[in-house]
C-alpha cells in the first residue's frame, strides 16, 4: 500500500469517525431537545386540567364513587387530546377535540398497575389509528387510592419523520463529506508527496547509472521535503569521493601489484640467466680437472650477479614487508631515543655508503637533550633513505646533514646539490614505486623508500617539507616532536 493511499486513509478514517460522533451527538441533541418542548408543553395542559379536576374533586366527592369529567373548553385549535378514565365506574371522559375522532386513547393494565404505586406521571410513545402519539399518563388519587387516570396526547407523526428525515441527511451529508474530503485528501497528498516521488526518480536514475555527481534538484521551502532531499545529497556528495576513494585505492592496488611484479621480474630474471649459464659451464667441464681462467672470471661474475639481485630482492621484499604492516597498522614499538647520538651513528654509518658526492656533516647541537619517542630502527632508517636518496641523485657536488629546532621540534635536514626534482613531480615522490625518471633505468631502486620514509614520519607524529629546483638540488626538512628535559 502506497504511502499516498494511506494518507488519503488515515484522513478519510478520521473524517468518517469525526463526521460519525459529530452526527450522533446533533442528531440525539436535536431529537431530545425536540421531545423535551413537546413533553413540557403536554405536561403543562395535563397540569392545568389536573388542577382543576381537584379541585372539583374536593366539591364533588359522593362516597365512593366519584364524577370526574372534563370541562366544556374549545379543543378543536388545540393539538392536544385530552381522555379522563373513571377507575371506579371504568368510564371514559374525552376531550371535545376527541369525540369528533371518535377516538379512544388506548390505557393498558400495565399503565394502571404502574400508576397504582407512582404518584408521578409519565410518557409513553404509541399508535392510534395508525399514527405515531406520545401519550402523557396521570394518576388521580382519593387518599393514595387511584380513582382515576388523565392522558394527555399529542400526535409526533410529523416530529418522526423529521427525525427520520434528519438522520438520513446526516447520514448522506456524512457520505459526501467523506467521498468529498477523500478525493480532495487524495489530490493534495499526491501535491505534497510530488517532490519525494521527484527523488525517487532522480534516486532510481543515479543507481541504475554511473554518474555520480548528479543531485536531486529542488527548489521548494526549506521543510521535510527540502532537509531530505538536502540529506540525500549530502550523502551523494559521500558516497562520490568514497567511490572515488575507492577507485584511487584500487587503481593505486593495481599499480602496485603491477610495479613488485615488475620490479621482482628483473632480478628473477637475471638470476634465472646465470644459474642457466653455471649449468653450461659445468656440464662443459664435467670430465676435465680443472676450468679454464675465463671460465671463473665468468662463474665468479655469475654468482656476483646472483648474490647482487638476491640482495637487492631481499630489500625489496623488507619494503614491501614494511609497507604491508603498515597497511596492517600494525603498531609501532617506541621508546625515549636520544637523537644526538643516534644521528651521529647515523651521519658515521652513511660515509661507508657507495656514493661520489661529497659528505658534509653540519652542525647537530641542536639535538643535544632532544628526547623523541619513537622507534630507534626506524628512524635510522629514515634517515638512510634521505641519505641513500641524496647520493643516488647526486652524481657529483655535496650531501649535508645539520639539525635544529623551533619549540617543541627538532628538524634534521638532508640537503643534496643534485639532479633536483620537477615540480609536477614533487606530490607523488611519496607514492609507492613512483620515480620521476620514468624510464626507470637512470638510477636504481624500487620507488618504495620514500613511502616508507613517509610512514615513518607520520607514525612518530612528524611531518616533512621539500624543496628542490631542477638541475640544482633538494632538501629534506624532517621534523619530530621532541622533548628537552635538561636545559639547552
Amino acid at each position: 500500500m502506497s504511502l499516498r493511499l494511506r494518507l488519503t486513509l488515515w484522513y478519510s478514517g478520521v473524517l468518517a469517525l469525526t463526521m460519525l460522533l459529530f452526527g450522533i451527538v446533533l442528531y440525539f441533541f436535536l431529537n431530545y431537545f425536540l421531545y423535551d418542548q413537546i413533553r413540557q408543553d403536554v405536561q403543562r395542559e395535563a397540569g392545568n386540567t389536573f388542577s382543576r379536576i381537584q379541585k372539583s374533586l374536593a366539591l364533588s366527592q359522593k362516597g365512593l364513587v366519584v364524577e370526574l369529567e372534563l370541562e366544556s373548553r374549545d379543543f378543536y385549535s388545540t393539538n392536544t387530546f385530552l381522555q379522563l378514565y373513571n377507575v371506579k365506574l371504568k368510564s371514559y371522559n374525552r376531550s371535545a377535540n376527541l369525540e369528533f375522532y371518535d377516538v379512544i386513547l388506548p390505557l393498558e393494565k400495565s399503565n394502571l398497575d404502574k400508576l397504582m404505586g407512582d404518584d408521578d406521571g409519565f410518557f409513553q410513545k404509541t399508535k392510534v389509528l395508525g399514527q405515531d402519539f406520545l401519550i402523557y399518563y396521570q394518576g388521580i388519587y382519593d387518599q393514595h387510592n387511584l380513582i382515576g387516570v388523565l392522558q394527555a396526547a399529542v400526535p409526533i407523526g410529523s416530529y418522526e419523520k423529521t427525525a427520520v428525515t434528519l438522520k438520513y441527511i446526516l447520514m448522506i451529508w456524512a457520505l459526501l463529506t467523506i467521498i468529498v474530503a477523500a478525493s480532495l485528501g487524495w489530490f493534495l497528498s499526491r501535491k505534497a508527496l510530488q517532490p519525494i516521488e521527484r527523488v525517487i526518480d532522480a534516486a532510481n536514475q543515479i543507481g541504475s547509472g554511473d554518474d555520480l555527481e548528479k543531485r536531486i534538484e529542488y527548489e521548494g521551502p526549506l521543510d521535510e521535503i527540502g532537509r531530505l532531499t538536502e540529506t540525500i545529497n549530502g550523502m551523494l556528495s559521500r558516497i562520490q569521493i568514497t567511490y572515488l576513494e575507492l577507485d584511487e585505492a584500487y587503481r593505486a592496488q593495481r599499480r602496485f601489484v603491477s610495479d613488485a611484479s615488475h620490479e621482482l621480474r628483473t632480478p628473477l630474471t637475471t638470476i634465472r640467466g646465470n644459474v642457466d649459464l653455471l649449468e653450461k659451464m659445468w656440464k662443459k667441464t664435467a670430465g676435465t680437472e680443472l676450468a679454464t681462467p675465463e671460465q671463473m672470471q665468468m662463474s665468479l661474475e655469475a654468482m656476483h650477479d646472483i648474490a647482487g639481485e638476491a640482495q637487492r630482492m631481499s630489500r625489496l621484499v623488507n619494503d614491501l614487508l614494511a609497507l604491508a604492516r603498515a597497511d596492517a597498522g600494525v603498531v609501532m614499538e617506541k621508546s625515549p631515543v636520544e637523537m644526538l647520538p643516534l644521528v651521529q651513528e647515523v651521519a658515521r654509518r652513511a660515509q661507508l655508503l657507495d656514493h661520489t658526492a661529497d659528505w658534509q656533516v653540519g652542525d647537530l647541537d641542536a639535538l643535544e637533550h632532544a628526547i623523541v619517542e619513537g622507534n630507534r630502527d626506524y628512524l635510522q632508517q629514515l634517515l638512510f633513505i634521505f641519505i641513500e636518496n641524496a647520493f643516488k641523485y647526486t652524481p657529483s657536488g655535496t650531501v649535508s646533514l645539520q639539525a635544529s629546532r623551533t619549540n617543541n621540534f627538532v628538524g634534521i635536514q638532508i640537503a643534496d646539490t643534485g639532479i633536483g626534482i620537477d615540480k609536477e613531480d614533487v606530490p607523488h615522490i611519496f607514492d609507492r614505486f613512483y620515480r620521476a625518471d620514468l624510464s626507470r633505468g637512470v638510477t636504481s631502486g624500487t620507488g618504495l623508500g620514500l613511502s616508507i620514509a613517509k610512514w615513518i614520519i607520520d607514525e612518530h607524529g612528524g611531518s616533512v617539507e621539500v624543496t628542490t629546483r631542477k638541475d640544482e638540488g633538494t632538501t629534506f626538512m624532517i621534523w619530530l616532536p621532541a622533548n628537552f628535559p635538561l636545559p639547552v
